[in-house]
């Protein structure tokens, strides 16, 4: 039996997820309606969302749907990092949606500071983009685990490799 146990604290998302609300969103774009003849474009590339689209009123629209379509597939929606609203071509407005993936350097060191003033059995140490979290009880790194869930951090935090 290991004298250790540990598991990391990741921000990170589900990538075909995401496609796959993305591809629903453009479908309910194209079915809807009112969205039907404004042109809109969504595209998804490595590190973000692009909408193109005719006014501020279906930009509102498409992010709420996407919103609904990524909480239905299990993604937070902390990934999503809405850039300002800008002017295009043709009287058109363009959103770049940025997706937030990795944890921080001073939310890493807040997830430390706390872990090592909470939790005098178990060590935080920041490896990356990931904080790895080891104690000798697993009671403690559930307790852990409870305590980081109550915090609110602008990232959603995964847990990962629990051995």
């Amino acid at each position: 039996m290991a004298s250790t146990f540990s598991f990391d604290v990741v921000s990170d998302f589900d990538r075909q997820e995401l496609v796959n609300a993305v591809d629903q969103t453009n479908r309910e774009i194209i079915a809807r309606y009112d969205l039907k003849d404004t042109k809109t474009t969504m595209e998804l590339g490595e590190e973000a969302i692009v909408i193109n689209t005719d006014s501020e009123f279906t930009l509102d629209a498409i992010q709420t749907i996407l919103q609904t379509k990524a909480a239905k597939r299990n993604l937070s929606l902390k990934i999503f990092d809405y850039g300002k609203p800008e002017s295009a071509s043709g009287n058109r407005i363009r959103q770049e949606i940025k997706l937030k993936k990795g944890i921080s350097s001073e939310v890493a060191k807040q997830i430390t500071k706390l872990i090592r003033d909470e939790f005098k059995k178990v060590q935080g140490s920041i490896q990356g983009d990931a904080v790895r979290v080891s104690a000798k009880a697993k009671d403690d790194l559930q307790a852990v685990m409870q305590r980081l869930k109550q915090e609110d951090y602008p990232m959603a935090l995964q847990f990962t490799n629990y051995r």
